[in-house]
């Protein structure tokens, strides 16, 4: 069976949404669902740029693994073309990619969007993950993830 692939969406694709995807990928293991792939993207992201340290930290003090070699990508119309679900951080950015049916915002699966944290410090970056890890229940049921789905 095909892996189905979820991709998170934020600007830079260095704060929000690849802790989106570690922390993801991380909750899915738990559960032993092993019929995704988990990715992230930004709308503007300079590509290649790393994970912030702020991200990477917050990461590591809740013993989330990501990877070290993570580089930033830029969301394509084949990522979205390709993907079972992509997941907006804000409505906003849910708007831009409007008239794709796969596209959905955090907001609409988990009741709250996600901030962006950049340049706030590391409580904010803190809060960020707290925030994301505290919707991943609704988020999976919502998505049916827990089901597994025929290609």
């Amino acid at each position: 069976m095909k892996h189905k692939k979820i991709v998170f969406v934020c600007t830079g694709n260095t704060c929000r949404s690849p802790m989106a995807e570690a922390a993801l990928k991380a909750e899915l293991k738990r559960r032993k669902i092993a019929w995704y792939t988990v990715q992230s993207a930004g709308l503007r992201a300079h590509v290649g740029s790393p994970m912030t340290a702020e991200s990477a930290q917050a990461l590591t003090e809740a013993k989330i693994p990501f990877s070290q070699a993570f580089k930033s990508r830029l969301l394509t119309e084949k990522t979205v073309m390709e993907a079972f679900a992509v997941v907006c951080m804000t409505e906003d950015q849910r708007e831009t990619l409007k008239g794709f049916t796969n596209v959905t915002s955090m907001s609409a699966l988990t009741g709250r969007e996600v901030p962006d944290p950049y340049g706030q410090g590391i409580d904010a970056y803190r809060a960020t993950l707290r925030n994301l890890r505290e919707g991943l229940p609704r988020l999976i049921e919502n998505l049916g993830l827990e089901t597994k789905q025929e290609n």
